[in-house]
């Protein structure tokens, strides 16, 4: 157990610095009300997890070992879905509801889209 938890540490942290780098070059670069950077590190990372659950899948490449690296770890602490909320009661608090649903919606509908795509990718 504690090599599983040394492993998820070690992959969060990359994550949660890979997830930062993203959000850093996403808001230099799209600067409008919606929350692209969130959006962005949320559908890439399902993207991600996809690719990696398929190529566990298909090839068995993945351990359970790597599985506590990439896909808890690091995708845990790439993707951000508590920041997802944050900035959605932000929008909704400051009156930008419209925004808000556009966001909860496209966000749900296109990680689910990378998640399958993933995995279709792999299969």
């Amino acid at each position: 157990m504690f090599r599983s938890i040394i492993l998820v540490g070690i992959g969060g942290g990359i994550g949660s610095i890979i997830r930062y780098l993203t959000a850093v070059y996403v808001q230099k670069n799209f600067t409008t009300l919606f929350p692209w950077a969130t959006f962005v590190a949320n559908i890439t990372g399902c993207l991600i997890i996809g690719l990696l659950l398929g190529l566990s899948e298909k090839y068995n490449l993945i351990g359970s070992d790597m599985k506590f690296l990439f896909i808890t770890g690091f995708c845990g602490g790439y993707t951000t879905f508590s920041t997802f909320m944050a900035d959605n009661v932000t929008l909704i608090e400051n009156g930008q509801m419209p925004i808000a649903f556009l966001n909860i919606a496209l966000s749900i509908l296109a990680g689910l889209a990378a998640t399958w795509l993933g995995l279709w990718m792999i299969r």
